[in-house]
């Protein structure tokens, strides 16, 4: 897939899972059973125990699924990432230690960024997506809204804190995407193996992203 294709999936989609888990094992099983419930994406943190051979296996393994990195903060590990075949690269802050790669690489770049200045800053360096991270933590789906006011043409993804409650008021706020960690793959449901329960909260996220764009869409087109 090339970087517009890639972007195109995260855009439809509409949810990045978030993998971060304690071993090798635990990410290959949440990896897997996130692209068999339905959701062909998947980010994994580079805490994760030999996360860059993680991707290179993913990669191998899942063709149709768009592998990720998270946690980037260092352009030799965006480097490696890069390598083992990861599509795109987020990272908790605006440095994400890769940005010079972004035109030549063919990499969807998504930076984290909080203030309205940060959230400037990171559309001008050219990246694809601007990750509002930690969302929760300073007002949610109202901190969304607040910023789509002055940046309604820049596609935000909604980080840190997004849960089944919250995740339909994100997207109505003007989130393009959400980013959703243990709300969508339990680390209880990773230990114990339950790959039915992780298959039935992507199939509640994805059905959430889908109404509320529903709603968006016919209010839109009442206000036309």
């Amino acid at each position: 897939m090339n970087k517009q294709e890639v972007r195109a999936r995260i855009e439809e989609i509409g949810i990045i899972p978030s993998i971060h888990v304690s071993s090798t094992e635990d990410a290959i099983f949440a990896a897997n059973e996130i692209a068999a419930a339905g959701i062909p994406i998947v980010e994994l943190a580079m805490n994760v125990p030999g996360a860059i051979e993680v991707i290179a296996d993913l990669v191998r393994n899942n063709p149709d699924v768009v592998i990720g990195a998270g946690e980037v903060t260092d352009s030799k590990t965006a480097r490696r990432c890069l390598d083992a075949g990861a599509k795109f690269l987020t990272g908790p802050g605006l440095d994400l230690g890769n940005v010079e790669y972004s035109n030549t690489e063919g990499v969807v770049i998504i930076p984290g960024a909080l203030t309205p200045t940060e959230v400037m800053r990171a559309w001008k360096s050219g990246c694809d997506f601007v990750k509002i991270f930690p969302c929760s933590r300073v007002g949610g789906p109202h901190y969304i809204r607040a910023l789509k006011a002055p940046y309604p043409h820049i596609p935000l993804i909604a980080s840190g804190g997004v849960n089944q409650e919250t995740a339909g008021d994100f997207i109505l706020a003007g989130a393009t995407v959400l980013g959703i960690g243990t709300a969508l793959i339990p680390h209880e449901s990773i230990h114990l193996r339950q790959p039915r329960r992780i298959h039935e909260l992507a199939r509640r996220f994805v059905a959430i992203v889908k109404e509320a764009r529903a709603q968006l869409n016919h209010h839109h087109a009442a206000s036309q």
